[in-house]
């Protein structure tokens, strides 16, 4: 048996669907889902999962079948997504603010056989119904005009015992990838990446028995995978339909929330709002955050004013959440640079820095992030020759580049192709951004490279100051210049009230470096 078949038959005697069976049936009467004045207990959420089931049997779907949702936050994504793992389908769950074009081209590639919507984008399911007829089923989560309600036609059947028919190499989950390099692909998760995932979320964070997560973030991507550690020690989900500084705040103290999952841009504009420094943050216990790097300097902040709660967790699409953790313990480090760690394994996860020929890298030297275990992806759906480069030797190329210090943390220093070269010298726009970030001015920051006639390419450096607060182009060069060196010092800056964001919530660093590289190609793919 080879290394990877024994690690994957671990996890064959039991699957993401039993899991879900089972912690269904522990608290029957707890609360496991807040949604506005709605609330769900977990034996109506587990008779909701199974009305799911029976809708998706009625309307024909059978295992391996494509289900869609395009949804903002709401219980019954969770409800469909259960049912869908349960039976053995594939899940897709689109970017709410994803374009029209990648939407009907990941309907089209999935071969999707229902597509399901919350009523907020009834508009854009129309216009995408006109330009895929060849999809059967168009449903919404609630009935509107033409087009019928998934949960008024699934109320016709009684709850049932929850089959749980999904094999541990079934792909259950198709996550597409924003796209941010061409087409969206489509990563291809068996149920024993899913599994794997949900266990090493419960084995390397912190959660307490009956914690209440405060969730802003979309369940329909990243936030999705916190759910079921949640719900299996017996926790409520607090929903909420995007991120609002001030409606955080008020359902944080009303539902006594202990727990949170947030993007950086999240943290930053919580730390930065007035009302969070006259609030007491006592009752929290995590506050996980993740999907880009967070700046040291606003890490510290963080610790101030929320108390030593802080973990974040390192993953990509291809090996979804759970690569690298830097932990609450490690976040109060007496070495402080460990903030700039993205931390160490998870359990169970054999990563290596590697060169361009799949060999490691001596410690201290920057290789590529590679990643082995049960949960990688199965591949990339109809892409088999960047299947096989992606997953070339055994290892899953993450293009992240990182190197690893003595005590085995490791310091991502960027994406490939984020890299700047100019005059021939790597620059990594992370570290500038960290500088940058511990300016008192400075809110967040994005550096990019920009043509340049003599060194090919110049840094460019995009910030946003903090209310009230103002530096110069000049200053923030010299500040950078101080610390760094001249090479990776900005060569211009830019003021923005805001940077833009993918849909991921991400800085969308190929938005910003358009305008510069129109009709030219960079060295760095």
């Amino acid at each position: 048996m080879s290394e990877q078949s024994a690690a994957r038959s671990v996890y064959e005697s039991g699957t993401i669907g039993d899991m879900i069976v089972t912690l269904l049936d522990r608290y029957p009467d707890r609360i496991a889902f807040i949604d506005g004045e709605r609330r769900f207990t977990y034996a109506e959420t587990r008779d909701a999962i199974s009305r799911a089931i029976q809708q998706l049997r009625a309307l024909g779907l059978k295992r391996g079948d494509t289900v869609v949702q395009l949804s903002g936050n709401r219980p019954e994504v969770f409800f469909v997504t259960a049912a869908i793992y349960l039976l053995g389908l594939r899940s897709v769950t689109l970017q709410a603010m994803g374009g029209i074009e990648d939407h009907a081209y990941i309907l089209g590639h999935a071969e999707t056989r229902l597509m399901l919507a919350d009523s907020a984008y009834a508009e854009r399911t129309r216009a995408l119904r006109g330009r895929l007829p060849s999809i059967p089923h168009w449903y919404l989560h609630d009935a509107g005009g033409e087009l019928p309600g998934f949960w008024e036609e699934a109320a016709r059947f009684a709850p049932a015992p929850l089959p749980s028919e999904a094999g541990a190499e079934d792909v259950i989950r198709l996550a597409y990838t924003g796209g941010t390099t061409g087409r969206p692909k489509g990563v291809m998760l068996p149920g024993r990446a899913v599994m794997t995932q949900t266990l090493l979320l419960m084995a390397g964070r912190a959660w307490s028995d009956g914690v209440r997560l405060l969730c802003p973030t979309p369940i329909s991507h990243g936030a999705g995978a916190t759910l079921i550690p949640v719900l299996w020690r017996g926790g409520t989900v607090i929903l909420q339909k995007g991120f609002d500084p001030d409606r955080f705040l008020d359902a944080m103290e009303e539902h006594g929330a202990n727990a949170t999952f947030l993007v950086p841009t999240m943290v930053y504009k919580l730390l930065d709002h007035p009302r969070t420094r006259r609030t007491d943050f006592s009752r929290m216990e995590t506050l996980m955050y993740g999907a880009a790097p967070m700046s040291p300097a606003r890490i510290r902040e963080g610790l101030e004013v929320f108390g030593p709660v802080l973990q974040q967790g390192y993953g990509q699409t291809e090996a979804p959440s759970a690569i690298l953790t830097l932990s609450r313990q490690d976040h109060l480090d007496a070495d402080e640079r460990i903030l700039s760690s993205a931390g160490k394994p998870y359990p169970g996860i054999a990563v290596q820095l590697l060169d361009e020929s799949d060999r490691p890298v001596p410690q201290g030297e920057v290789g590529e992030i590679c990643v082995r275990g049960p949960l990688v992806m199965a591949g990339y759906l109809k892409q088999p020759e960047l299947t096989a480069e992606v997953l070339r030797n055994g290892w899953l190329h993450t293009g992240d580049m990182a190197y690893q210090d003595a005590r085995g943390f490791f310091f991502i220093v960027d994406r490939k192709k984020d890299m700047v070269i100019s005059g021939g010298f790597n620059v990594y726009p992370k570290q500038v951004e960290d500088v940058l970030t511990t300016h008192p001015a400075v809110s967040a920051a994005a550096v990019i490279g920009v043509p340049h006639p003599t060194w090919g390419e110049a840094v460019k450096a995009v910030i946003v100051c903090r209310p009230g607060r103002s530096a110069s182009a000049e200053e923030l060069t010299r500040y950078v210049k101080e610390r760094l060196g001249s090479v990776p010092a900005p060569k211009s800056v830019d003021f923005v009230e805001g940077l833009p964001l993918t849909v991921l919530g991400k800085p969308d660093k190929k938005a910003l470096r358009a305008p510069y590289w129109e009709g030219r190609s960079r060295a760095v793919s």
